[in-house]
């Protein structure tokens, strides 16, 4: 039996949580607020939480202050989503391996992985760069999908790793005694079912793919076409006087989409972060 909680180990406990949600949504709802904010209002004293006079009229001007805010947007959901189906290509065959197959160097390879994600990527922007100019991909896409999608492929290796670890060698052995090859075995046994740790990978990914494309943009994109949302807002509020409000007007509709995406796929996050988590 599972001795229950006495009220205030409760108390404690949602006590707990609401201290860390507070310091996780309090920038967010602050930026909010400044977006309802008159202008002449923002840094007026004695500070005021709720916006006097508040209004939605920065969430209609900034589109006018920002040319091109839609294509901004759409870039950066085609650099995500591009750099997301690069990774779960990579990924999945490369996971099945690390998971199954015990050859030398497993163990190395993946530390060296995990030793990628040490560095950040404002470290290996000239090599990055000298490269992108070799191959001839500066100021287009490709120059933030590749390193973006190379970012991200190791920590996605170690979570689907994980999970497939955690279906049966047994659906293996069996297909294979039927005569499967192994790749047939990847793709009609053990996708189906690593569906949900595989959807977990992917939303992360492009989360992570939609988050991290300022650098590589800043750098190795110059062209107002290419220009993913971040590199969109820091163009313009940098040149000028910050409009706060605008700013963090654009800023809430350019996260829209990954909000939105969390908000429909989140069933499908949950369900392959628990599935499994359990052996019968």
């Amino acid at each position: 039996m599972i001795d229950r909680y006495t009220w205030y180990e409760y108390a404690a406990i949602y006590a707990g949580i609401a201290l860390f949600l507070f310091f996780v949504l309090a920038p967010f709802i602050e930026g909010f607020m400044v977006s309802l904010k008159p202008l002449s209002r923002l840094f007026s004293s004695p500070y005021s939480f709720w916006p006097k006079e508040g209004s939605l009229t920065a969430y209609f001007t900034m589109w006018e202050s920002v040319p091109g805010f839609w294509r901004y947007i759409v870039n950066s959901l085609f650099i995500s989503t591009t750099a997301t189906v690069i990774v779960l290509i990579m990924v999945v065959p490369a996971a099945y391996a690390f998971a199954r197959f015990p050859f030398p160097g497993r163990g190395a390879l993946l530390g060296a992985f995990l030793a990628v994600n040490m560095f950040s990527g404002a470290v290996l922007l000239i090599p990055l760069f000298r490269l992108m100019r070799q191959m001839g991909l500066l100021n287009t896409y490709w120059a933030m999908i590749v390193p973006g999608a190379a970012f991200l492929i190791p920590s996605a290796i170690w979570l689907l790793r994980t999970y497939m670890m955690r279906i049966p060698r047994e659906l293996d052995e069996a297909a294979w005694v039927d005569g499967a090859s192994r790749l047939y075995t990847l793709r009609r046994v053990i996708l189906p079912i690593a569906m949900p740790g595989i959807a977990v990978v992917a939303i992360t990914t492009f989360i992570g793919a939609y988050a991290q494309q300022f650098i590589f943009a800043l750098t190795f994109n110059s062209k107002t076409e290419f220009m993913p949302l971040a590199i969109g807002l820091f163009a313009y509020f940098g040149r000028q006087e910050v409009v706060w409000n605008e700013l963090m007007a654009a800023s809430f509709v350019g996260i829209a989409p990954v909000l939105i995406l969390i908000v429909f796929l989140q069933r499908y996050l949950v369900a392959g972060l628990t599935a499994g988590a359990v052996k019968t």
